[in-house]
């Protein structure tokens, strides 16, 4: 179980939530229902061995955190996982509820951790190779979203359009249910955005005149996006950000968000007990959007 402030949050929570999930419990001292519920946290993070991380917040203390995840009433708790809340519930749930709770996704993420790591290609694999490997991984388990996933992002990347979108289509009414696919949805149309906006200066001319003109910054975006200029696109979405946080209805912030899936690159395999380094570009861009979305 972990204190945490505005001052640990970015490594407690966003980072450590990397790794694996973390259950945020925004309590008080003079919340008689927090006071129930806490120690069912704590005995069942200790019984699911290390499954999850608690992370307790002072609501009272850490008015910002509060605000930053819209809390309303308390106890509250928010499950985090690659940095994102995925889940949460309200109010003091008997034992039995919280471990109903938690198995949605803790016993989810430990049958992922337990699947066997892929075979490594070889070095010199080149991109058509790499791309029939991925062909294949579909062919042979079409409900692999992660295979999908892999295989549309590189049609993506080497200019096949038609093809990532045929290779789309039979998982394109998924896009609310997983980050990954909203991600590869939010790539295509803005290809399909560019396609149908060939002079980025028309949006340049726009943002000239009116700093402020959100659309037209969104629509820049997308035009670096489509070009998989990926951190200047980033950029652009920052700037809306700084200014408006929750414009069009958090469309920047969940751009931002789908980037930072498409160009995080595989894990790398490290010793039993030690955690991963972050890609350098990823980790300094979720950083940024932490700042931003919490000041």
């Amino acid at each position: 179980m972990i204190d945490v402030t505005i001052e640990n949050f970015e490594q407690e929570v966003i980072a450590a939530s990397m790794n694996q999930p973390v259950l945020v419990d925004f309590w008080a001292p003079w919340c008689g229902p927090c006071k129930a519920l806490g120690p069912v946290l704590e005995k069942l993070e200790t019984a699911y061995g290390g499954a999850f991380t608690l992370a307790k917040i002072n609501s009272d203390e850490e008015q910002q955190l509060a605000g930053a995840f819209g809390i309303r009433s308390i106890p509250t708790v928010v499950l985090m996982k690659n940095g994102q809340p995925v889940d949460g519930f309200m109010g003091a749930l008997p034992e039995g509820k919280v471990r109903e709770f938690l198995d949605k996704h803790v016993q989810a993420l430990e049958a992922e951790a337990e699947e066997e790591a892929p075979v490594e290609e070889p070095a010199d694999l080149g991109p058509e190779a790499q791309l029939e490997r991925l062909q294949h991984a579909v062919a042979t388990d079409p409900s692999n979203d992660d295979a999908r996933f892999d295989y549309v992002k590189a049609l993506l990347g080497a200019g096949r359009v038609a093809d990532a979108r045929r290779a789309f289509e039979p998982v394109a009414n998924k896009v609310a249910l997983s980050r990954k696919l909203d991600a590869l949805a939010r790539w295509l149309d803005a290809v399909a955005f560019a396609d149908a906006h060939p002079n980025p200066a028309d949006e340049d001319a726009k943002i000239a005149a009116n700093r402020r003109d959100f659309q037209a910054r969104f629509d820049r975006a997308r035009l670096l996006m489509a070009g998989q200029r990926w951190t200047a696109a980033m950029d652009e979405l920052l700037e809306i950000l700084m200014r408006d946080k929750a414009w069009n209805d958090d469309l920047a912030r969940k751009t931002y968000i789908a980037i930072l899936e498409i160009i995080e690159p595989p894990r790398l395999k490290v010793a039993e007990g030690q955690i991963p380094p972050d890609d350098p570009t990823v980790a300094s861009y979720r950083r940024r959007l932490s700042s931003v979305v919490l000041s």
